[in-house]
């Protein structure tokens, strides 16, 4: 049999054995894959990096305080519990497998340590733009109420001329 036949045939095959590598998607396949996904991204390194990167936003004479303050108060297991069960929650079973399975490669792990800078660039203009975005919604409403008050009130009910009977 020709080596492209053969080829051909095994990914065939392979296509069709992929469903069955699939994980069951119960909850406690979830809980393990996320457990997983855990590992491969901690939460404390990731709340480490987002810390600095908003202390950086702040004065000079403020930034370690800041620092100081996010390490004492907060609470990471809490937090860790929550993002666990948030993942559980929102995402399947392969899905968790997935974003641990990329998270814990050596490229997931280099995209994830660029994810503080990554914030630190886009939230200011995300900030600003949700600022913007409520400002004009608060003036078309403060202009859609003085509207109304300037209508006539055609729909009011108009008053009865006779008496009732």
């Amino acid at each position: 049999m020709p080596i492209l036949t053969r080829l051909a045939a095994l990914t065939v095959l392979l296509s069709l054995a992929c469903p069955a590598f699939a994980l069951d998607d119960t909850p406690q396949n979830r809980e393990e894959q996320a457990g997983r996904y855990l590992k491969a991204v901690p939460p404390q390194s990731m709340m480490a990096d987002m810390t600095t990167k908003m202390a950086q936003s702040l004065p000079a004479n403020q930034q370690e305080q800041f620092k100081q303050a996010m390490t004492k108060y907060l609470d990471m297991n809490k937090l860790t519990a929550a993002i666990g069960s948030a993942m559980q929650k929102t995402f399947t079973a392969d899905e968790l497998q997935a974003l641990a399975d990329f998270y814990g490669s050596a490229i997931g792990k280099s995209a994830i340590s660029k994810m503080a800078n990554y914030y630190a660039a886009v939230m200011p203009s995300a900030m600003g733009e949700i600022q913007a975005a409520f400002t004009k919604s608060q003036e078309e409403a403060v202009k859609g109420q003085s509207q109304d008050a300037a209508k006539p009130q055609a729909d009011a009910p108009k008053a009865q001329t006779e008496a009732p009977k």
